[in-house]
């Protein structure tokens, strides 16, 4: 099959789909430069603090613009936080008490969260060492969530709702900003003083609001996906109500630092920066993503979402079928990647996950899967899970090495 013929009747049927994501991205970039005009921004807040990080003006108005971008009575950005799952551990350790119950309302958890709760491992001061309990509704059949369950599941001890906006590594579609308002309508019907915390990773900017606009009480993603403008070298964000992110921080550092600590390392520049980038960065990971679905789906293979279908993350799904074609399409990421092309993904044990993973990532920020990135458990169905992407015609250029490596692993 001539892959470049595909990719040329892919693009041609997406056009109007990336003509709409043009005009969403102007308007969430309109709202960044309001929130950076609001606030005044200047060359003086790119300055930083050393030590302690004690009166680091840039900090101080890059986490009130990133709570006006995220509808947020507050926020902190932090590069001491590790990743998004930091963030999520922080948030979690900050909300939560012996005896509280935490409740997934979106099924299983993404993998790196199993240990974080104690579903495996033991020994670290997972969330159920501390004696707080954990239950979760599963996906109906369907893979949606179970509203009539969820309607009656919310019990005077569920402290804390989770929410899990990202497919992860399930086979289900991502949660659209009209899901998160419905769950926590539900949820704050039953009881109103349970939190709902939404994990955000790979959400930011796919729609025209971010979930504490439709009343989440809590949030937080990692700065090397969406949020970062694939410029962001590392850390991780909460935002929410305000006492509930400075609960966070004092998970991040100690009680009585809080927020009012952490250097930021000279970094408040690429911060800043990051976010003003990163509507227009997601915007190109969006139409990668279609790219993806269109082409793949023509070639006869399941993809989540489908071609059509409104996004909620930046990820695309691919069910490939077998172990040899989940490791062919990496390998081809791999190869038409800017940095480490040369260099062969295996599968591998990765820590917090359960099963070996292949992982293509030549991104010149380490691991991150704002630019474009493909991975996969070594687990049936085997799928590729696409994220991420700077402009949608790398994309483009990728895919006919990977179209090449899954037909020869067909052979």
């Amino acid at each position: 099959m001539d892959s470049s013929k595909l990719l040329q009747t892919a693009e041609q049927i997406l056009l109007p789909i990336f003509s709409g994501i043009d005009a969403q991205v102007k308007q969430n970039l309109g709202r960044v430069l309001q929130a950076f005009r609001h606030h005044r921004v200047g060359v003086h807040h790119f300055a930083g603090v050393t030590g302690y990080g004690h009166d680091d003006l840039g900090r101080q108005v890059l986490d009130q613009v990133f709570a006006e971008v995220m509808g947020a009575e507050a926020a902190a950005v932090r590069v001491q936080f590790v990743s998004g799952t930091h963030a999520i551990a922080c948030a979690l350790f900050g909300v939560l008490r012996p005896g509280d119950e935490m409740l997934a309302v979106a099924g299983a958890p993404y993998d790196t969260l199993e240990e974080v709760i104690g579903l495996r491992g033991s020994g670290q001061g997972s969330l159920r060492e501390f004696g707080i309990h954990y239950r979760q509704l599963d996906l109906t059949t369907a893979g949606t969530i179970n509203w009539p369950a969820l309607a009656t599941a919310i019990t005077d001890r569920t402290r804390l709702v989770l929410i899990q906006r990202s497919c992860g590594y399930s086979w289900r579609s991502s949660l659209a900003i009209a899901d998160i308002e419905k769950i926590i309508h539900l949820v704050k019907k039953q009881n109103p003083d349970t939190v709902c915390f939404v994990d955000n990773c790979y959400g930011e900017f796919v729609a025209d609001q971010e979930p504490s606009s439709v009343g989440a009480d809590l949030l937080a993603g990692s700065l090397i996906k969406n949020p970062g403008g694939t410029i962001v070298a590392a850390g991780g964000y909460v935002a929410g109500r305000a006492d509930l992110v400075e609960a966070a921080t004092c998970r991040l550092t100690a009680p009585g630092i809080g927020s009012s600590g952490g250097a930021t390392l000279d970094q408040n520049r690429l911060l800043f920066q990051g976010l003003f980038l990163a509507p227009q960065m997601v915007g190109e990971a969006m139409k990668g993503n279609y790219l993806v679905a269109q082409v793949f789906q023509q070639l006869g293979y399941p993809v989540n979402p489908l071609p059509t279908a409104p996004r909620g993350d930046v990820i695309q799904a691919i069910q490939l079928g077998s172990a040899e074609k989940l490791c062919g399409f990496c390998r081809a990421i791999q190869q038409s990647s800017p940095v480490g092309s040369y260099l062969d993904p295996v599968p591998a044990p990765m820590p917090g996950y359960d099963s070996q993973l292949v992982m293509a990532g030549g991104t010149f920020i380490d691991g991150s899967t704002a630019e474009f990135s493909a991975d996969g458990p070594l687990r049936p169905p085997y799928i590729v899970f696409c994220q991420g992407g700077t402009h949608w015609t790398h994309v483009a250029l990728a895919l006919e090495a990977a179209i090449a490596a899954v037909e020869t692993a067909s052979n």
